[in-house]
């Protein structure tokens, strides 16, 4: 559920909305009123006028008295991806990487402890685990979570690591705290990492990371394989090399991007008044 603010601007209501939102889920993709209220902790009154609400604005349908989202929920996702400029400059990037490697390539970024994934080019193999737009996986068990984790500071890595997972997946248990900070430094320094079968069997990546125009590491960028398929020497002998040279001039070509003068839609020139 989304978290309660205490400032005297908090809206609850909008909180609530959220809530219900949150509800939906791929092994919840069709609720009741009743069960949508018992998720969300909302009495059934309060998650039917939200629902009603929802439904109105165009987030929620309803079909013989249950609930489901529409596809316009993506709106408010894609908002903030769009507003970085980054899926657009990484698209053509991450479907020329596919095109050579024959493999999987996303990006993600950081939200707590978890890597949310932001952008994807899949190819059709079978891989343990599904992974969509909005998937999130714990970070220290995944090449782009370590590659954003080894860009924190050793205190925005400790707050970040307390913070629970909110994957649903279980921890990787063949790692101490020490060995993660040790290997996380490792990262920092070549600029690459590794997460070989730690997420789930058979699921090995490599990751790279992408910058902004100040050099800061905003994202990461992956090449997944199966591990019964491709070897760690093949994937860093054939893939990696390719993967930096790719999130390297994604990264250059946001940068260009973000130096640019923006001016929103609809706003007048005044120059030509």
């Amino acid at each position: 559920m989304a978290g309660r603010g205490a400032g005297p601007d908090f809206v609850e209501s909008l909180a609530r909305g959220l809530d219900v939102l949150a509800c939906f889920d791929a092994d919840h993709r069709t609720m009741s009123l009743s069960e949508v209220a018992a998720a969300a902790g909302l009495a059934r009154p309060t998650a039917r006028r939200l629902l009603l609400t929802l439904e109105e604005l165009g987030f929620v349908r309803s079909t013989g008295g249950s609930f489901q989202l529409t596809p316009k929920v993506l709106t408010l996702g894609m908002a903030y991806v769009g507003s970085l400029g980054l899926w657009d400059i990484a698209r053509p990037h991450l479907e020329a990487l596919v095109a050579r490697t024959g493999e999987s390539s996303s990006m993600a970024q950081l939200d707590g402890s978890d890597i949310v994934y932001v952008a994807r080019v899949a190819v059709p193999k079978l891989i343990a685990l599904r992974v969509d737009i909005g998937t999130r996986f714990p970070a220290a068990q995944t090449s782009q979570g370590k590659v954003l984790l080894s860009a924190l500071s050793a205190d925005e890595l400790a707050e970040v690591l307390a913070q629970p997972s909110r994957a649903g997946l279980p921890p990787y248990i063949g790692r101490t705290a020490e060995q993660l900070r040790n290997e996380l430094t490792e990262i920092r320094a070549r600029g690459w990492a590794l997460a070989d079968e730690e997420l789930a069997p058979g699921v090995r990546s490599v990751a790279a990371p992408v910058r902004d125009g100040t050099g800061t590491v905003r994202a990461a960028m992956n090449v997944t394989v199966h591990a019964a398929e491709t070897s760690v020497d093949k994937l860093l002998h054939d893939h990696l090399p390719l993967l930096l040279r790719t999130a390297g001039d994604v990264s250059a070509e946001w940068a260009l991007w973000q130096s640019r003068p923006h001016v929103q839609s609809g706003q007048r020139n005044e120059t030509s008044a």
